[in-house]
């Protein structure tokens, strides 16, 4: 929980691109920020966050039960949230979720892909099978193309927002660690999706976008 108290904090800078409190209060606030997966554990922190300095929260995941829990947090501290359930790898709902949250708020200043990609770890690749290799890895790249692509068709409208995708330290493993930890299609997904930040980086940036790593 620490940690992800942690990254949650660090994603509002990322988002106002201040380095004080003061600053992260005045500038979030009035933000609109849709949050993929907001109901599991780092994106329900993120969104508290994010709701805490005075941002409206956009909470999008499977579950509704879990969206709802999250929601009424963000109600007694005070803060603004709406809940719809989005299946991240459903190109269509993304694009209507997103469409949806700009014809309400106007438009969409972040877009956070924290969804939990499912990955199968402790099995030697030369012993797992192909569909468990495969699956973090469609998971988390598709996800993120298609959270990432729907925000961005808004964002480049207005010229600002930020895109943050979700990787972890599996992408960057020395080949000791990799063989110690056997972390099958996971590092691979990691490593995909930063892959993808940056070119996201390289053709969104220009426009006044801004993609980056969480």
């Amino acid at each position: 929980m620490r940690r992800s108290a942690a990254l949650g904090y660090s994603l509002c800078r990322a988002l106002v691109g201040r380095q004080t409190q003061r600053g992260l209060d005045d500038a979030s606030r009035g933000q609109e920020a849709v949050i993929y997966g907001a109901g599991g554990r780092i994106g329900s922190t993120v969104a508290r966050a994010f709701a805490r300095q005075g941002a409206r929260i956009f909470l999008a995941g499977r579950t509704r039960q879990t969206l709802e829990a999250v929601a009424e947090d963000i109600a007694a501290i005070g803060g603004s949230a709406e809940v719809a359930e989005v299946d991240a790898l459903d190109e269509r709902a993304v694009g209507h979720h997103a469409d949806a949250v700009v014809e309400e708020a106007g438009g969409i200043d972040v877009s956070f892909n924290a969804i939990w990609i499912r990955p199968v770890q402790g099995t030697p690749l030369a012993q797992m099978s192909r569909e468990d290799f495969m699956s973090p890895i469609v998971t988390g790249t598709a996800s993120h193309f298609l959270t990432a692509k729907a925000a961005a068709r808004h964002m480049v409208q207005r010229g600002s927002g930020v895109i943050l995708t979700l990787s972890t330290s599996a992408a960057r493993l020395s080949g000791r660690d990799r063989r110690f930890h056997q972390t099958g299609g996971f590092g691979v997904a990691c490593a995909a999706i930063e892959a993808l930040t940056m070119q996201l980086a390289g053709e969104l940036g220009p426009r006044g976008v801004r993609p980056d790593l969480a």
